[in-house]
């Protein structure tokens, strides 16, 4: 019988990952019905910074040069995002329009400031590269503000 594993719904792409087990997927049918309707993806750029970092500072540049590069394009997919949403049974996600910049204690003695965005697949490498040299090269020319570590203290 061909029946399909399972249906992935939009919500499900929010996260950008589907568990199946190995033995299901090799001898079943997996079918992503909502690829046509939101082909995209959330992607992140993270940089490790000191605790004593400007974080407000960090977040503002970050969310504006992400903002910068990516435009218009983002706000139109989060509205298609949130119309797919509507359609499921999701409460109240919030799901914000404009990159998103969070800070994370890190496993090591850093922390981790992360600026989250939607992208299509196809350009998520050429999108995260730009990003990472723009975002390098704003936050670099402010070291007292955003102190990435240093030499050795890496």
């Amino acid at each position: 019988m061909n029946r399909p594993l399972s249906t992935i719904l939009p919500r499900q792409q929010l996260f950008g990952v589907a568990d199946h087990p190995n033995e299901k997927v090799l001898d079943e049918l997996v079918y992503n019905y909502s690829w046509p309707l939101f082909p995209y993806i959330w992607n992140e750029v993270k940089f490790q910074i000191g605790y004593n970092a400007d974080l407000e500072f960090i977040a503002s540049t970050m969310q504006k040069i992400t903002e910068e590069e990516l435009g218009r394009e983002m706000i139109e997919r989060v509205e298609t995002f949130r119309d797919l949403l509507a359609r499921t049974p999701v409460d109240e996600l919030e799901v914000h329009e404009h990159p998103r910049v969070i800070f994370r204690a890190g496993d090591n003695t850093w922390l981790e400031a992360i600026v989250r965005y939607l992208v299509a697949p196809r350009e998520a490498g050429r999108v995260k590269t730009r990003l990472i040299k723009k975002l390098l090269a704003a936050l670099n020319a402010a070291p007292d503000k955003v102190m990435f570590p240093a030499g050795a203290n890496r």
